[in-house]
């Protein structure tokens, strides 16, 4: 395969990102979601996504990638299968089936909370955990607790797209954790 160059990953970069489509006033007025469904519907676009993102971690020893729900779960399922890693996934409460630990984070109009299987991640295991968007980080520091309560060695926390206005790159990096976000908005 041929060396790519900045200049080739800029542009393909922002071949990607033209392929993200804006809905205005979705899930709530004033809000302008980002839809990556076009961007998953195209084969080339799709496999790009986990080529950037996994190629930083191949030969790494990752052990176990960590998906949030919901669109989290599609990119850490395929990045899971270019790592040759298992996958778990991380919830909202009450739709996981086995025994979980919990964690909760604060929103801009109130709590929320996730789960994961207690047994998901074993201690010391090497974890990715994979997200759609960075948005405020509140989702992401609660699945770094969680993966934390485990005694996951995290090594990455990859999103696809990050809304860097909202600041959410901080919340995690003042932890300790890197942060990937191969599209930026």
């Amino acid at each position: 395969m041929a060396q790519i160059t900045d200049l080739n990953v800029e542009a393909e970069i922002n071949q990607l990102k033209a392929l993200i489509r804006d809905v205005p006033d979705f899930p709530k007025p004033g809000i302008v979601f980002k839809d990556i469904t076009p961007l998953l519907g195209t084969p080339w676009a799709f496999q790009k996504v986990i080529d950037y993102m996994g190629n930083r971690y191949v030969g790494s020893g990752v052990e176990v990638v960590v998906g949030i729900e919901s669109r989290g779960f599609i990119l850490a399922s395929a990045l899971a299968y270019k790592l040759g890693a298992g996958l778990a996934i991380i919830r909202k409460p009450g739709k996981l089936p086995y025994k979980t630990v919990s964690a909760s984070y604060t929103l801009e109009y109130g709590e929320d909370s996730i789960e994961i299987h207690e047994d998901a991640v074993r201690r010391g295991t090497k974890v990715v955990l994979v997200d759609d968007v960075l948005a405020t980080g509140g989702t992401m520091s609660a699945a770094i607790d969680l993966v934390e309560k485990l005694g996951g060695d995290i090594v990455g926390v990859d999103f696809l797209i990050e809304l860097t206005f909202l600041g959410g790159r901080e919340k995690i990096t003042s932890r300790g954790y890197p942060v990937f976000s191969l599209i930026k908005f």
